[in-house]
């Protein structure tokens, strides 16, 4: 448990870093936004596709993989809702609860920290997951997300913007460029090569740091903003949901699959179930801030999700390990 403990702690040390930094002033709140997109066009796509790249195609287009993680998303994404949605939360909002709850970090935090936990065949696995969740988990929750007011045509819309969020977002497109260069064996020319190597080794501090400053301006912007009191109940279920259901569920799937004849590998499957044992995804908040949910609700699951995590994640790893 030491031995975890002194792998993962570094990971979420640098939340807390940028977390107390934002908070204590020194990083301005203008400068988050910079940090992202330092993180979301540079940094990130060079570290996947440096990853797609050297990972065999066979473990990025793993077809019991994406089963499983579809199945588990999609039911998340359905139970979620259905025990969020009262008279205070409508559609659009327990539509991102439900996108929190089935979407993990698995860019800004996943990929570097499974890696380091399991080595470099982590990478294909975790790399679909993030994959699938870029594409139809992100889509679904947006359409769902529109059916407030039934506006007619409100889904269609909302699923069409979806997909056009993921033609122009760099993550996806970095992923297959790696996939494309592993499967022709491209090698980049060397300077090119340690210019995306540089970037990639920057995309880890970097996110982790983001993460921190970005719950904290959340935070920040609240208390600002004067927003109500939160209850408990309306945030802290869809917590326990992303933390130990998610994870669960995923497992049982994955072993009930693998048992009725699904090639899913037991390597593959540890890889996915700590995957969905990892915090929610941050990026959320800014989704559910631009398509007017309540952003104080998913900015406080994904800040309850990332502290608790540093000890479920913990036992989590140590269990399946």
């Amino acid at each position: 448990m030491l031995h975890i403990l002194s792998i993962t702690f570094p990971f979420f040390a640098l939340v807390l870093c940028g977390y107390l930094a934002t908070r204590r002033r020194l990083l301005p709140l203008e400068a988050i936004a910079g940090l992202n997109s330092f993180v979301l066009f540079f940094a990130l796509p060079c570290m996947l596709y440096r990853f797609g790249s050297t990972t065999p195609l066979t473990q990025l287009l793993d077809g019991a993989v994406f089963f499983t993680w579809t199945v588990c998303a999609l039911a998340t994404v359905g139970g979620t809702i259905a025990i969020s949605l009262n008279q205070r939360i409508g559609w659009n909002d327990a539509s991102f609860g439900a996108l929190v709850a089935a979407f993990p970090n698995t860019g800004f935090m996943g990929v570097p920290l499974l890696v380091s936990l399991l080595g470099p065949p982590a990478a294909g696995p975790v790399i679909l997951t993030m994959l699938i969740d870029m594409v139809i988990t992100t889509s679904l929750c947006l359409a769902l997300s529109r059916l407030d007011g039934a506006q007619q045509h409100g889904a269609g819309k909302a699923a069409k913007n979806a997909l056009k969020g993921v033609a122009t977002n760099p993550l996806p497109w970095s992923i297959l460029l790696g996939a494309a260069a592993s499967a022709v064996n491209l090698e980049l020319p060397g300077p090119v090569l340690q210019t995306v190597g540089l970037l990639a080794d920057a995309a880890s501090p970097t996110a982790l740091f983001t993460i921190g400053g970005v719950l904290a301006r959340s935070q920040m912007l609240a208390l600002a903003h004067q927003h109500a009191p939160i209850p408990l109940r309306d945030y802290l279920p869809v917590a326990v949901i992303k933390l130990l259901f998610h994870p669960l569920l995923v497992l049982l799937v994955g072993t009930g699959a693998a048992a009725l004849g699904l090639p899913l590998n037991k390597f593959a499957l540890t890889v996915v179930v700590l995957a969905a044992a990892l915090p929610s995804a941050s990026n959320v908040s800014l989704l559910a801030e631009r398509f007017g949910a309540d952003n104080g609700r998913v900015a406080r699951i994904i800040l309850v999700s990332t502290a608790a995590a540093f000890v479920t994640f913990s036992l989590a790893v140590s269990w399946l390990t």
